[in-house]
């Protein structure tokens, strides 16, 4: 039985830490960000918030090889102590700017506390995988990405709260403003100080590597290289990488953009207002990871990707359709929900696809092209605004970007955004547990064989499978017009009498590639929830074939409307739900026949069915 997430030692001050880095860090940048907010209008707005978020982002760019070499060859326990301590440093010299009225001190400090992020970063999210194990990663990713939500959340309110209610109209420049606010100076000195003494009670960890840092190497490109080849060597990774690229690119064009949009179109200059509708996307983050961690309780479910994509796309098509402030509260809110489907997903993604030694080169690496790509949108987005172009041209082409974007993740990933699609639909009406689950290996050829009971066994069975099954399937079914496009969606094997020898042939050369078919030996399904004879197809299929048969039984689900029962039940009280559970059993030999078979499945109901 699993522990509680929160009972792993170190969990708990890990997640604090993080939230009063993030509280911090926004912080600043938020004083800033709301003194240009008063200051400048128009396009010289969206020019200086532009230049204030590209100082966060030029450090993730420049520090790319010594972030990921320091998280690599140091304790990342250290790493973040280290941090968190030049943390107390730098917003010590934010507060004394703040009371000397020194706005672009403080301006280019923010470039000191993104340096300081960018060598934190690496090890603060390569810990989660030395915290808990593969399984748990999704889970705490969406608590890692909640918690930071909310610290942005917090940090945008908190400080714009006190920022407006400490300021009096008294004020003819930034530096004004900013001996008006200064107290707040020592709240982000007092974030940092907690932050420190939390980092102390991390579960100390040691480093990865003894090699030493080579500064002609960083200089020449050659460490860049090596960076740049670790998140080119896995696909998967690669293309995790590009995507959050884009939503965090387009998301830093709607913050830089939407106070002028606010002020000019909207006619609103309170910055509580203008932040606060900002703020209500970290809402439908926080809401949207724990939805993200709740689907992917047993593997990490793409499906999650292509559908907060299609989410993003339609909030940044509703955003310039409407002036209501209620509706755009909403639109933030479910942004945010789209949001976090996809970087909860993708940051789990390269996670649990990187080789360990490798890790901390790769999320440096992740972090320099999600910065290169936000500095190359926010340069855009200057140009444009220089050029006289408001924001409302600027968040049509961010549609445009979102819209080809998700038009590309629904071909790479529309059968996973099909199963998730089936997946919770059924889970509205019946609790589906699949056991058994670690019987079925991660790689190689694997026939899966089991009772036929109803119309949605297809479905059950994938359920809890990372792996895509590919299901052999009577023709006459798969041929019906609205239901083939789904099964070539999902790979099916049509088989029939006339043409049983092709569709072997077919699952065989399949099974050959390392994939896994899916095959209801009966022949059809049960009319009295029996298991029936097991005809000997899957033997033909099976033989000259290295790798193993799973035996699995379908248990709950006759007697439903789906089931070919006599007596179904149609109506039922709501808050009862059906339990269905698909139990997986240990893995028998290819060359396994019919009969070894039928009473592994026979096996599997007298120990684990319902009595």
């Amino acid at each position: 039985m699993k522990i509680s997430l929160w009972k792993h030692k170190g969990i708990v001050p890990y997640v604090l830490a993080l939230f009063l880095n993030a509280f911090t860090d926004l912080g600043h940048k938020i004083v800033i960000q709301n003194t240009v907010f008063k200051i400048y209008d128009g396009h010289e707005q969206i020019v200086m918030t532009s230049i204030l978020n590209s100082l966060i982002l030029l450090p993730f760019i420049f520090l790319l090889t010594p972030a990921g070499y320091i998280s690599q060859r140091f304790s990342k326990v250290q790493v973040m102590q280290y941090g968190a301590l030049a943390a107390v440093v730098i917003t010590l010299g934010i507060t004394l700017s703040y009371y000397q009225g020194w706005f672009w001190c403080a301006f280019g400090l923010t470039f000191a506390l993104g340096a300081q992020s960018a060598l934190y970063s690496p090890a603060k999210y390569g810990y989660i995988t030395e915290l808990v194990s593969v399984d748990r990663i999704s889970g705490l990713n969406a608590v890692v990405q909640s918690v930071t939500t909310v610290a942005i959340l917090s940090g945008i309110m908190v400080y714009t709260f006190f920022f407006e209610t400490s300021l009096s109209e008294n004020y003819e420049c930034q530096g004004d403003i900013l001996q008006q606010i200064a107290p707040l100076g020592w709240l982000l000195v007092a974030g940092s100080l907690v932050e420190y003494f939390l980092t102390l009670r991390l579960v100390h960890t040691y480093p990865l590597s003894l090699q030493s840092f080579d500064v002609k190497g960083y200089l020449n490109g050659s460490y860049f290289r090596k960076n740049w080849d670790s998140i080119r060597s896995n696909k998967n990774i690669f293309e995790a990488i590009l995507l959050l690229s884009l939503f965090w690119s387009i998301s830093q064009v709607l913050l830089s953009t939407f106070g002028a949009y606010a002020k000019s179109t909207l006619h609103e200059d309170n910055t509580i207002l203008v932040q606060g509708l900002m703020a209500l996307a970290a809402f439908g983050i926080i809401i949207g990871s724990f939805f993200a961690s709740n689907i992917s309780k047993y593997y990490l479910h793409r499906g999650l990707i292509p559908l907060g994509s299609l989410i993003l796309t339609l909030s940044l098509l509703a955003l310039p359709l409407t002036l209501s402030l209620t509706l755009i509260a909403g639109i933030f809110f479910i942004f945010g929900i789209g949001g976090a489907m996809m970087i909860v997903s993708l940051n789990a993604l390269i996670q649990s696809h990187a080789e360990k030694k490798e890790l901390g080169h790769i999320l440096a690496g992740n972090n320099w092209v999600q910065n290169i790509s936000m500095i190359v949108f926010l340069s855009l987005t200057t140009v444009a605004a220089i050029a006289g172009y408001e924001s409302v041209p600027l968040f049509w082409m961010m549609f445009g970007i979102s819209l080809l974007t998700t038009v590309w993740v629904i071909m790479r990933y529309g059968d996973y955004l099909l199963w998730l699609f089936f997946e919770n639909l059924l889970a509205m009406r019946y609790e589906i547990i699949p056991i058994g689950l670690h019987h079925i290996p991660k790689h190689g050829s694997v026939l899966l064989l089991g009772n036929h009971i109803s119309w949605i066994d297809w479905i059950l069975v994938q359920i809890g499978i990372e792996r895509r099954i590919g299901y052999m399937m009577e023709r006459s079914i798969y041929d019906k017009k609205l239901i083939r496009p789904i099964m070539k969606l999902g790979r099916a094997i049509p088989v029939s009498s006339t043409a049983a020898k092709d569709a072997f042939r077919s699952a065989k050369k399949r099974l050959q590639e390392n994939e896994i078919i899916g095959i209801f030996p009966e022949g059809g399904i049960s009319h009295d929830g029996k298991i029936g004879k097991i005809y000997p197809g899957f033997q033909i299929i099976a033989q000259g074939i290295d790798g193993v048969i799973i035996p699995f039984y379908i248990d709950g689900i006759y007697g439903s409307i789906f089931s070919r029962a006599p007596k179904r039940h149609v109506s039922i009280p709501s808050i009862v739900r059906r339990r269905i559970r698909i139990i997986y059993g240990e893995p028998l030999s290819m060359d396994s026949d019919a009969k070894t078979l039928h009473e592994a499945i026979i096996h599997l109901k007298e120990t684990y069915g319902s009595k």
